[in-house]
């Protein structure tokens, strides 16, 4: 075989206006194509709903294109060469959109079905002269393919890697004998290899074919023949050597395989001996249970608007994935190039790309749609067949179709398995939202829920038991998988798991020099410099992003927990740039931490990990003198077993115990008991945070439990408490007196208000709209109030209750005790908690309703601090409001 490279400039036509191109590359990166329409936001009518775009305002929802173009471009370049003699020829690129070949000005005949997600190839042979004109008709409006829904997908969305136009990776011609071997895929299957050898042919050709290989315990050979055509020939239970070694989790250790014929160019390709699948209910890698800690990948790369085309950037892009504890990557509606697979075989890590695929009414409705999709499916069986870290396909996300669109499923379901069972597969991810419950022709099921109970702790709307259930340490999804079992065996894991929105930090700005404009950001930083937000807005990012962490932990624990599930897929580590601007990761959209300790790689690893101590804590705070008891288990998703006994302390100011547990073996692949913690909280006068760690087997982990002393609360003497700014409020301040306003936290008595959570914001609210965009309490925490009331700034478990409350929409920004933090898009001035001097008075006011709280002992504690605050020296507040702005709160229409 030989090539040719067809790198570097090239004439491209679009709307009969000529220009040059460089390939391979894109129009946007070279600078060719039309101004970014506003018109085309995401969930247009929801941003002019809530106010946040109006017409003649710029892209606000993602991120803008210098350059854009829909529709057939025409690249063409004049070609001088020595054709060789008796070779036949080809022209191929490795990534396109539809794509048609012209040599010469007749039309070439693709070798394979073009398809979004493999490359495209072209018989020229007898078209060339040496002297030729190579004409590619590039096409992203992708006619007589199913548009819609390759446009909704991250294969081809303006909302992620951009709906470009060009050729990306290899052009070239390649130059090849009149027979040659066209394809050769290896499959490992239990100790041994079965391998197809597809030979074509110009002509009739008889010989014998030989494979070899350190993997195979011998070399081995057949008599094969052929007429005139491509024919597969199949080398079945070829046996593997005895000590050859397995590709798994991290150990990404190939083999390469020759074939060859007297008279034929050999051909060699790399693969890994694994073996991969289902039982039990479980995934299985190289016989053991396995865990999943995925991550959906949808293609964000700003700089370029479409995914690498080389191996050495994308083992960067996975490790820093890795660095995060992920171990599967998970190809929201696309399939990444082959680089992508490359680097994940040799770092040991699983993927599971999808078709470009996102069709939420009608997948498969239609004849175009079908045949588009059975294409690209066997397109990427075969292209990628080699590579060992792919484990699993879907036919898209978030499905819905009808009775013909689900028969075309199960058949390509059958399909896929017929044509390679060394994969899993399943008819899409969050099909049917979970509604439908479970696919019997599917290999696996991932959701956001199964027929309304839950397999993840939030979802739009606020909704799950994160934000509705009172926090502990113990709730799994049991409950969920036995009602799965009965209605099948397959392995089950969550799905887009997290979506907690982080505010943006506005430096982030400086690094977008490439194709994209991000004027979403820059339109966040105005609207934040406007209102004043600007010097607290670092101090916002860090709080929103440790509130994020914990509530990923949260999810994290209760998946391991979980015995029955086979692991847990997050949305996302990666900032989402689009869909109103999704700012959800830890990282953002060019894959770099954010500023803060919350987005450490160390710190997300140290609970996204294969073997994690979990104690099953009942609830995180208690009151002095009762006893702590939880049970301890260990999540081995591991290679090995594990023997030894679980070392644990609970610690803190003027505390500490500790106790050590027996011995206990953790088979590896199972979630194990350990034994039980039980720890009297005697001695405890002060309210105090504690630590509790485990260890095992040199694996630790450690949970907050917050200790309070109880005691008969009554507001003191010369503090008048009440539940409205009514008059004997107001007459108390003009005299001088301290009041505190708390009133109960409901619409009706504070209608300039919203409703709060303790998570922050789900994904976004110009998705969203009917969430309130709360993001969570900023707390003042070296206030004196909080003396006798550990806290961070930040929402953490003792918050739970009263994080829950309404938070105050204030008449403009003030320096509050706890402030309430707001979604970018409306970046309110809210509080639960503020001081100020009123009148002769001094007033505190307090949105958090811990009067009716009063069963937890957290906001028994906390209203023991005001009060203790209220009578104290130390409330004098400096901030004067008048009743009138404190009116404001409290009136209907305020």
């Amino acid at each position: 075989m030989k090539c040719i490279d067809l790198s570097g400039s090239w004439k491209c036509r679009i709307r009969d206006e000529y220009t040059q191109i460089c390939l391979p590359g894109t129009l946007d990166e070279n600078g060719i194509g039309f101004q970014d329409d506003p018109s085309n936001q995401w969930c247009r009518e929801n941003i002019e709903k809530i106010g946040y775009w109006k017409q003649g305002d710029p892209i606000v929802t993602r991120l803008t294109r210098k350059h854009t173009f829909e529709g057939e471009a025409e690249i063409s370049r004049t070609v001088d060469w020595d054709v060789p003699e008796g070779r036949r020829i080809f022209v191929e690129t490795e990534r396109s959109r539809h794509l048609r070949l012209y040599v010469n000005g007749k039309e070439a005949t693709a070798c394979f079905p073009v398809t979004l997600s493999a490359p495209s190839c072209f018989e020229v042979t007898g078209m060339v002269t040496g002297h030729d004109v190579f004409t590619f008709l590039s096409d992203n409006s992708y006619p007589g393919w199913p548009k819609d829904a390759i446009e909704y997908s991250s294969a081809a969305s303006d909302e992620t890697q951009t709906n470009w136009n060009g050729l990306l990776g290899y052009v070239r011609i390649r130059c090849e004998k009149p027979v040659f071997f066209s394809d050769l895929r290896i499959y490992p299957r239990n100790g041994t290899l079965d391998v197809c050898v597809s030979v074509d042919a110009n002509r009739g050709w008889t010989g014998r074919i030989r494979v070899s290989s350190d993997a195979l315990a011998g070399p081995a050979s057949i008599e094969a023949g052929t007429e005139p055509g491509c024919r597969e020939f199949w080398f079945h239970g070829l046996p593997v050597a005895p000590d050859a070694r397995k590709w798994d989790l991290e150990e990404g250790f190939l083999y390469d395989l020759t074939v060859s014929a007297d008279g034929l160019d050999a051909r060699t390709e790399s693969f890994g001996l694994r073996e991969f699948g289902s039982g039990d209910g479980h995934l299985i890698l190289n016989g053991r249970r396995i865990f999943l800690r995925s991550e959906a990948n949808c293609a964000v790369f700003p700089e370029t608007g479409h995914e690498p085309m080389d191996m050495e950037t994308w083992t960067d892009v996975l490790k820093r994935y890795r660095s995060y504890g992920v171990n599967c990557m998970r190809f929201h509606s696309h399939c990444p190039p082959q680089a992508a697979f490359d680097a994940a075989d040799r770092l040991g890590m699983l993927m599971q790309p999808e078709l470009s695929h996102w069709d939420p009414s009608d997948a498969f409705g239609s004849e175009e749609s079908r045949r588009y999709y059975r294409d690209e499916l066997m397109r990427i069986l075969q292209h990628l067949a080699n590579h060992p870290s792919f484990v699993m396909l879907t036919l898209g996300n978030e499905l819905q179709a009808g009775p013909g669109g689900h028969a075309c499923m199960d058949s390509l379901l059958d399909l896929a398995r017929r044509y390679d069972g060394t994969r899993l597969y399943a008819n899409g991810s969050n099909t049917h939202y979970g509604q439908r419950g479970t696919d019997p022709h599917s290999g696996f099921f991932t959701a956001a829920q199964y027929r309304g109970l839950d397999l993840r702790a939030a979802n739009n709307g606020m909704k799950g038991w994160l934000n509705e259930e009172y926090p502990n340490a113990c709730r799994d999804y049991e409950d969920t998988v036995a009602a799965i079992r009965r209605e099948t065996d397959q392995p089950v894991f969550s799905f887009e798991v997290g979506q907690y929105e982080i505010l943006p930090d506005p430096e982030e700005i400086g690094q977008y020099r490439g194709v994209t404009i991000p004027g979403n950001l820059v339109h966040i930083r105005e609207k934040a410099g406007e209102q004043g937000e600007g010097p607290e807005w670092r101090r916002m990012t860090e709080a929103t992003g440790e509130s994020s962490l914990l509530c990923y932990r949260a999810e994290v624990e209760a998946a391991l927990r979980t015995g029955g599930y086979s692991g847990i897929s997050l949305l996302g580590l990666q900032d989402f740039p689009g869909q109103g601007t999704a700012l959800v990761g830890m990282m953002d959209a060019h894959l770099n931490p954010k500023p803060g300790l919350f987005a450490g790689p160390e710190r997300f690893a140290a609970f996204f990990r294969d073997v994690l101590p979990l104690v099953l804590l009942e609830r995180y705070t208690y009151t002095a003198g009762e006893t702590l008891s939880a049970r301890v288990r260990i999540a081995n998703y591991g290679k090995k077993d594990l023997c030894g006994k679980t070392y644990w302390e609970l610690s803190g100011k003027d505390f500490l115990q500790r106790g050590v547990l027996e011995e206990t073996k953790a088979s590896a692949g199972y979630l194990s008991g350990l034994g039980l913690i039980r720890c009297v909280l005697h001695g405890i006068r002060r309210s105090v945070k504690l630590m509790l760690t485990v260890s095992y087997c040199g694996q630790k982990n450690e949970y907050p439990v917050w200790v309070y002393p109880d005691s008969r609360l009554v507001c003191p003497e010369g503090i008048l408490e009440c539940r409205a700014f009514d008059e004997q409020a107001r007459e108390a301040l003009r005299n001088g007196g301290t009041v505190y306003l708390s009133p109960d936290s409901t619409e009706e008595a504070i209608p300039n208000s919203v409703q709060a959570q303790f998570s922050p914001d789900f994904w976004s609210v110009c998705t969203f709209p009917h969430q309130s965009g709360c993001m969570g309490q900023l707390i003042d925490k070296d206030h004196p109030l909080f003396r006798d009331f550990p806290t961070d700034d930040h929402n953490d478990w003792q918050w739970w209750p009263m994080s829950r409350q309404r938070a105050m929409i204030l008449p403009e920004k003030i320096d509050a005790v706890i402030a309430e933090m707001d979604s970018y898009a409306f970046l309110r001035p809210m509080a639960k908690l503020f001081e100020c001097r009123c009148g002769n008075g001094k007033l505190l006011v307090s949105s958090l309703g811990l009067q009716s709280l009063q069963s937890y002992p957290e906001a028994r504690a906390l209203l023991r601090s005001v009060y203790s605050y209220l009578i104290s020296d130390e409330f004098s507040p400096q901030l004067r409001l008048s009743e009138e702005w404190i009116d404001t709160i409290f009136k209907t229409g305020g």
